[in-house]
């Protein structure tokens, strides 16, 4: 996983020639016990060494073509395993060890915190960089055999599609129809936990989409902590529960994500303005 990520990470900042020497960095930061949190520094080593060189080495026009595949990966992965082994490794190392061993002696209180913050991050932009940041940071923890937050995260970025799905059973006649249809799709992508689902939701109404989103995920997250959840795979939705040993505590896990897409539901119900549409078609019923 790490070398990947360090991989990918050079990749979309040097395209092509920066994707070997970033899972050299990757692999080195994995050799050194830096973790994810390493493999992260090896991939904005190996992009931006890559693109360095890609830009100031001159190379005479008959080598010129070497230049993407062979010199660029040659001299990025020279310089990004030299700075991994001498300068970051170790430091970083320190540091993921100490993460990891505050995640696993922390207490209930902590626990729930943490959950609450990550669950309510994935909350705040649906798929944009805070939802990105809580994302990668508990799928990194994956590689330190830290699973808790894995699932706080992924239980939370269930929550506002399928509260917005909640919502238009619930508050029916406050909604178009077009609303409608929109919120039986957003409730099937919430459960294959693409968050993106309550997009037209936020987009459309962001004051009061958004806030009740956050506490809708808050709320998953801080039960799933305090279930002691644990959850391996790093996407999947609800259809992990059909993978053996993927998640402990299924039905608590289950629990928390239905507690926290009803108080999303409710929370928008009742505080979502009735649509003209909607209440021209009311009152077009009541006439008639």
């Amino acid at each position: 996983m790490v070398p990947l990520l360090a991989g990918y990470i050079a990749y979309s900042i040097a395209d092509r020639p920066g994707l070997a020497p970033g899972m050299i960095g990757g692999l080195l930061a994995s050799t050194l016990g830096a973790g994810f949190i390493g493999g992260i520094v090896a991939g904005f080593l190996a992009g931006y060494s890559a693109k360095a060189i890609a830009r100031w080495v001159r190379l005479p026009a008959s080598v010129e073509a070497l230049k993407p595949i062979l010199i660029i990966p040659l001299l990025g992965s020279l310089f990004t395993g030299l700075v991994m082994i001498y300068v970051v490794g170790k430091p970083v190392a320190g540091v993921l060890a100490g993460l990891t061993v505050f995640l696993d002696t922390m207490g209930t209180s902590n626990a729930v915190l943490l959950g609450l913050l990550l669950g309510g991050m994935m909350c705040v932009d649906l798929g944009g960089p805070i939802n990105k940041a809580a994302y990668a940071f508990s799928v990194g923890l994956l590689a330190s055999q830290s699973y808790a937050p894995m699932a706080a995260t992924m239980a939370g970025g269930m929550v506002p599609p399928i509260g917005m799905a909640i919502a238009t059973l619930l508050a029916r006649r406050k909604f178009a129809q077009s609303e409608r249809e929109a919120g039986k799709a957003a409730g099937v992508l919430g459960m294959c936990f693409i968050s993106e689902g309550a997009i037209p939701f936020a987009a459309k109404d962001p004051l009061r989409v958004i806030p009740a989103s956050v506490a809708g995920g808050a709320l998953t997250g801080a039960l799933s902590m305090a279930f002691g959840c644990k959850l391996m795979a790093p996407h999947g939705g609800l259809f992990v529960l059909l993978i053996p040993n993927a998640i402990n505590h299924a039905l608590l896990y289950l629990l928390a994500i239905v507690a926290g897409s009803l108080l999303t539901g409710v929370i928008y119900a009742l505080i979502k303005q009735p649509e003209p549409q909607a209440l021209d078609v009311q009152g077009e019923g009541e006439a008639a």
